[in-house]
């Protein structure tokens, strides 16, 4: 069992597994005559393979009890999967490296502040959508096409907050 405790997300925490979306620290522009503020190219959407081409979803993900007990992480070798929630959920994000195997040293585990979201690099471990406190609406960017995008990978995780 590997015992995590999420830590507060920042995006040079979370570099070597993907982008933090946040308006907050993003460089922006105006546009339309100066009524919109455009926060532009926040995270790189990747996506691989045959007839590839990028999805956008809504997923609608019921609230985890905490400790958030694991049994997998999952991966999605063929293209990135971007999470961005619609109404300041907080949430956790349990993360490990893109490889074979997932090593229990590189396992780390952060919590959103409701205004974040987060890009997953393809081929990175994670875990499955983990909303706090209520019923959460997200915005999800990932990959669509030919061939099989994910794999599971058996790992018990316990994650508590600080």
């Amino acid at each position: 069992m590997i015992n995590l405790i999420a830590k507060p997300l920042t995006a040079e925490a979370f570099v070597p597994f993907g982008d933090v979306i946040d308006v907050r620290t993003s460089a922006s522009f105006p546009i339309n005559a100066g009524r919109t503020q455009r926060h532009h190219d926040l995270a790189k959407v990747e996506t691989l393979g045959d007839n590839a081409h990028a999805l956008i979803n809504i997923f609608v993900s019921q609230p985890v009890t905490l400790p958030l007990e694991l049994t997998f992480l999952e991966r999605h070798p063929q293209g990135s999967q971007a999470f961005m929630p619609l109404h300041q959920e907080r949430f956790i994000v349990v993360v490990a490296p893109p490889g074979d195997t997932i090593d229990a040293e590189d396992v780390r585990a952060f919590v959103t502040d409701g205004r974040q979201g987060v890009n997953y690099r393809a081929g990175t471990w994670h875990a499955i959508q983990s909303v706090l406190e209520r019923e959460g609406e997200f915005l999800v960017v990932d990959r669509g096409g030919d061939g099989n995008n994910c794999d599971e990978f058996p790992v018990e995780i316990c994650v508590t907050l600080a």
